[in-house]
């Protein structure tokens, strides 16, 4: 069975309705992203990063899975599939799909702010002020905020380099060390993208394009991938 590395961004789920970081009218209007995904801005005030991810929660707690999401779900009838998503929700598991891998973190999920080791699931609850973990540190979202490392880049390199076809999705390719994991890829793997717009992104190979939303191209890019079993 081939392997197949599906790589997703933030314009898989703005179609379920959860805004956008970078767009015009996405959440860092009328936020510094200093203030709530810094460690600096944690440092200087942790009560009201607690607020802004607190209404994330909530806002994905409300929202559903598209197309896009359930169509990547039938790929695991023909192949081996990985999603690697920038996407902090959790859309992906509850379409269905099983071997996700959260570059930038997971919104339900908190941990410790002195031992990032220990990680806990939230599911709707909000992260208080004086929410410990057992060492008696202050819970924190579990978010790679701006400054931080990303502890599994090295893994999600791995499986672009394995991979037989590898897929993008809902993403302008501007954040790193995301945008360079296509560059992991053999030379000779099949690469598609899957976005309303053409990045402005230089791929070192060439690429299929198909240039609709999530919600509308990835069904399209199922049908696409079937003919490589």
């Amino acid at each position: 069975m081939k392997t197949i590395v599906i790589l997703t961004g933030a314009g898989i789920s703005a179609e379920s309705g959860i805004q956008t970081f970078r767009d015009s009218n996405g959440l860092w209007e009328g936020h510094d992203w200093r203030q709530v995904a810094s460690p600096e801005g944690w440092a200087a005030d942790q009560a009201m990063v607690l607020k802004f991810y607190n209404l994330r929660r909530a806002a994905i707690r409300d929202a559903q899975p598209n197309a896009g999401h359930l169509a990547l779900v039938e790929l695991e009838k023909y192949f081996q599939v990985f999603i690697i998503t920038q996407n902090i929700d959790d859309l992906h598991e509850r379409a269905g799909s099983r071997n996700i891998l959260h570059l930038h973190g997971e919104i339900r999920k908190a941990r410790s702010t002195s031992n990032p080791k220990l990680v806990y699931d939230l599911g709707d609850k909000d992260i208080e002020m004086g929410d410990l973990c057992e060492e008696g540190s202050q819970l924190r979202p579990h978010i790679v905020w701006f400054g931080e490392d990303v502890p599994l880049i090295h893994t999600a390199a791995g499986l672009c380099y394995d991979a037989d076809l590898i897929a993008v999705v809902g993403t302008s390719m501007v954040v790193y060390p995301a945008a360079g994991l296509v560059n992991y890829a053999k030379k000779g793997t099949k690469l598609f993208m899957v976005d309303p717009n053409k990045p402005e992104y230089s791929f070192s190979r060439p690429v299929e394009y198909i240039l609709e939303p999530a919600s509308t191209g990835v069904p399209k890019l199922v049908g696409r991938l079937k003919e490589f079993v």
